[in-house]
């Protein structure tokens, strides 16, 4: 699995993503700009001690990652989609796209897939979750769906 994380503005939430990548095996992708440098202390400090575990790709846009991934599937996580996150059969090499804090996705990203676009139920008052918990919320259910592969 691939998590990318669009234009990230917090370290500690990028730092979570980057241990849980490392604890599931998934791929982590970083898209320009990010709101932090990668030798942020913070960012480190979230990952622990896990960062050897991380593959991580740092891509100047969004569109370096669909040239390089075209053959994959992509699932754009917002609040504003009508499929859930667990309507989806994943496979093991789909990437999990998932916008900044503070605004999401592109809504010109999400109205080109609108097939693809994917959201975690929530009560109709909460504007969204934390980043990091959102991702680890996919993450696990798509492995949950493969049986957890390389997982104990």
């Amino acid at each position: 699995m691939h998590i990318v994380l669009v234009e990230p503005e917090i370290p500690g939430n990028t730092g979570n993503i980057a241990r849980l990548c490392a604890a599931t095996g998934c791929e982590l992708h970083l898209v320009k700009p990010l709101g932090f440098s990668i030798e942020d202390r913070y960012l480190k400090r979230a990952g622990l001690d896990y960062w050897h575990l991380v593959k991580v790709h740092v891509h100047e846009n969004f569109a370096e990652v669909v040239k390089l991934y075209q053959e994959h599937n992509f699932y754009f996580n917002t609040t504003k989609a009508s499929k859930r996150h667990s309507d989806i059969a994943y496979q093991s090499d789909d990437l999990l796209v998932f916008g900044k804090e503070t605004a999401g996705l592109p809504q010109e990203l999400l109205n080109a897939n609108p097939d693809n676009c994917i959201r975690i139920p929530m009560i109709e008052d909460a504007r969204s979750l934390n980043l990091s918990n959102a991702v680890a919320i996919a993450v696990y259910e798509a492995l949950r769906q493969q049986e957890f592969p390389g997982l104990r």
